[in-house]
């Protein structure tokens, strides 16, 4: 391997190792995404991937080439789960252990057996099925912002090419064993790849979630808490200075007797009529009807016909 090409390779680390450090105190003050959180130990996982891959080259032998395989795939792995973690909000270990578990299975074997050639063709095929389906997910989330997410599937989907292109290479020379780490033009491209594409993902990426927070805060200052519905507030940005027109009625409700259920049963007891009520609301809005808590237990509808 050339000096060039290593460090290429250290400098995928140190950005790697970076934007984790970045996520990670992203995650620390905002803990309820989660997502940032499995992205950033995905990230740990491709640091180890720089480290042994680095050793590898260097010294060539079955454990070095099994721990680089195996830590380039958990990496990407979690990478998926980290994406369908930030899509939809559920856990992350379903597709990141069903990711880990077909790719290494397939991958080790031939390393551990001495035939690091199809270990590292496999390796490379998997990385960039296991980044198609990151870009993917991505795709599937499109409509939350729109430029941003195009984005990011579009550097995925490159990212994964690069990993294609060097597994399709590896295959064409036919080597079975190599006993060194690859080395071809396919190598080198998918590195700069990697590189550019790992630095405009996570710029993209943070300013994504950033805007997520902001529709989250926003969303969060006009919605009254306990009962999901608008608050105050909100009621009054959307009609507060716009006449009560010919086809439009406001009904105000003001719950009769509230206190004595607070008094008699407990203000948690209260809290479910509260709530149940404005379910009932909810349930039976049409579309441009609005629904708001006006705080205590007074309730306002504004209905359009």
């Amino acid at each position: 391997m050339s000096l060039d090409y290593t460090s290429l390779l250290l400098a995928v680390g140190f950005s790697a190792a970076c934007l984790s450090l970045t996520l990670f105190g992203m995650w620390l003050t905002a803990r309820s995404e989660k997502f940032l959180l499995t992205w950033a130990v995905s990230l740990v996982f491709v640091v180890g991937d720089i480290f042994f891959y680095d050793a590898y080259i260097d010294m060539p032998g079955r454990l070095l080439g099994i721990a680089t395989l195996a830590f380039l795939l958990l990496g990407f792995s979690t990478m998926l789960g980290a994406a369908y973690q930030f899509r939809t909000g559920g856990s992350p270990v379903p597709r990141t252990a069903f990711g880990s578990a077909i790719s290494l299975a397939v991958t080790l074997p031939p390393m551990a057996l001495g035939y690091d050639g199809l270990g590292f063709m496999f390796e490379n095929a998997f990385a960039a099925l296991l980044l198609f389906a990151t870009a993917v997910e991505y795709w599937k989330g499109r409509d939350e912002a729109p430029a941003l997410t195009t984005g990011i599937t579009a550097l995925y989907s490159a990212t994964a090419a690069s990993f294609a292109l060097c597994a399709m290479v590896l295959a064409w020379e036919g080597k079975l064993v190599l006993g060194h780490a690859p080395s071809n033009w396919a190598e080198e491209l998918s590195l700069i790849i990697v590189i550019a594409s790992m630095t405009g993902i996570g710029a993209l990426s943070l300013a994504l979630n950033q805007g997520r927070l902001a529709r989250h805060h926003r969303h969060n200052a006009l919605t009254d808490p306990l009962t999901g519905l608008l608050n105050r507030r909100a009621l009054f940005d959307l009609h507060g200075d716009a006449p009560v027109g010919a086809f439009t009625a406001v009904v105000v409700f003001d719950l009769d007797n509230f206190k004595a259920i607070n008094d008699e049963f407990g203000h948690a007891a209260g809290d479910e009529v509260l709530k149940g009520f404005a379910r009932e609301l909810a349930s039976n809005l049409r579309p441009g009807d609005v629904a708001a808590r006006m705080g205590g237990e007074e309730f306002a509808l504004v209905l359009k016909r």
